[in-house]
């Protein structure tokens, strides 16, 4: 392919993306059957010499756009995922013509040099300890692995334990106390680091999903202790004012799972739910959810520099790297700049975009909430942050609405269990979402519940 063939075919993709992002606020949410039937049109034969570019571009968009979820789009209530800002989008488009590796300041300069400032953005906005160590990952569950990881290793090394010579086996017991709410991606990351079911103590909550601190197990100095800020139901904050000093004292290691909920250190209004979270020792936060940067893109925050950098260091003989080197503080080696999308979107928020956008979206959150309650829905939550979950009278009402509005093409949100009642829950996340938004997805669950009692249900 020429340099001018290779010119016109990202032009091509430029021209069917801004396409694209020009009708999210008005094509369908979720897509409809004949699109995901039409998918069958992928199921070719790989070919014996090489297809078009330019017919391999068009077929994705022209069969592959209409099957897609509009999660760029105001009225996708997913997941806790916002859509992509316009300077995190346009970073990450430029990112892919650089086409650099970024594990560290030699494959990319710039790379290095953009995600240390954003890495010190982000600790000056969440204002947690600004000696921390930030590593720049996929997601909240491998940002977090790299954490807990860094945790066992510290602690096993405090008790006389050298795991890297010797690994874990043998060595001196290390347990867990999570939430019994906790985010099943933590589990994960437990489970992958080895941690058995004997291992993870669960403590009790209340009836918001907040860890009770007069129920707390007991803390010693070998036990990783995981906190929410954010539980991904109720959206509810552990009381960390409380837990923390005694988990300190204990000499425990506190990590906390932010993947969200962190953002609220950003906002006044809400900034009280989060204090004394800067007692800990680790974080996770992601930035696809709240900050609206593109998908794939999480922040892993260790106080101890050293001790991520020791337990994630991967320098080899043909590649060494300090230990602020991003290969050196998450699990990938071979990895492209993600702090790029969070600096883009640092700089064109500023702080007060970055607060203006979370408190409009709890207020539009609390304003859905009482919508839904108008309309005879239960809303299960005290709708303290941006997520509400509801449920119609009985459970087959509830997924009877649910797939209703999923069909009507009009809004998305997924279903839900909350102390094991049946429900659905609506995340509001997207810089894209209006109060004309909110409004009308109101209206149309209202509509879908009165259609539903009227359908001989």
């Amino acid at each position: 392919m020429t340099n001018d063939e290779e010119a016109k075919l990202l032009t091509d993709a430029d021209r069917r993306a801004a396409r694209y992002l020009q009708t999210v606020s008005t094509r369908r949410v979720f897509p409809d059957k004949d699109a995901v039937t039409g998918l069958v049109a992928f199921d070719e034969p790989l070919p014996d010499s090489g297809r078009s570019a330019t017919e391999t571009l068009a077929m994705l968009d022209d069969i592959g756009s209409p099957a897609t979820v509009t999660t760029n789009g105001p009225r996708y209530f997913g997941f806790v995922v916002g859509a992509a800002l316009p300077a995190p989008a346009a970073a990450e488009r430029l990112m892919l013509a650089w086409d650099n590796g970024a594990p560290l300041a030699l494959t990319s300069p710039v790379s290095a040099k953009v995600e240390e400032v954003a890495a010190r953005w982000l600790l000056e906005i969440l204002d947690l300890p600004r000696e921390s160590a930030v590593g720049f990952g996929t997601s909240a569950t491998a940002c977090g692995l790299a954490c807990l990881a860094a945790a066992r290793r510290h602690l096993l090394h405090r008790a006389g334990w050298d795991a890297d010579l010797k690994g874990v086996h043998g060595g001196p017991e290390i347990k867990v106390v999570v939430s019994e709410k906790i985010h099943v991606v933590v589990l994960k990351a437990l489970r992958v680091l080895g941690f058995g079911l004997e291992q993870i103590i669960k403590a009790p909550t209340d009836e918001n999903g907040r860890i009770r601190p007069e129920s707390l197990p007991v803390l010693d100095d070998r036990t990783i202790l995981c906190l929410q800020a954010g539980e991904v139901n109720t959206g509810e904050f552990d009381p960390f004012a409380q837990i923390i000093p005694v988990a300190k004292a204990a000499g425990a290691w506190v990590h906390v799972d932010g993947a969200f909920g962190l953002w609220a250190r950003a906002a006044a209004s809400v900034r009280h739910l989060t204090a004394g979270i800067d007692g800990a020792d680790s974080w996770t936060v992601d930035g696809h959810k709240w900050l609206n940067t593109p998908y794939d893109c999480a922040m892993g925050i260790c106080r101890d520099a050293d001790a991520l950098a020791a337990a994630m260091n991967s320098d080899a003989v043909y590649a060494t790297g300090s230990k602020n080197a991003q290969k050196n503080l998450t699990l990938e080696f071979s990895r492209r700049a993600r702090g790029i999308p969070v600096w883009a979107a640092l700089r064109s928020l500023g702080k007060d975009g970055v607060a203006e956008m979370v408190e409009r979206h709890i207020r539009q959150a609390q304003a859905l909430a009482g919508n839904l309650r108008s309309a005879g829905f239960d809303v299960l939550n005290r709708v303290v942050l941006n997520q509400v979950i509801a449920c119609g009278t009985t459970d087959e009402e509830t997924e009877g609405v649910r797939l209703r509005a999923e069909q009507s093409g009009e809004t998305w949100f997924g279903p839900t269990v909350w102390n094991g009642r049946k429900a659905f829950r609506l995340s509001v996340s997207s810089w894209r979402t209006t109060d004309e938004d909110i409004a009308r997805v109101s209206q149309l669950l209202q509509r879908l519940k009165r259609d539903w009692r009227e359908a001989d249900h």
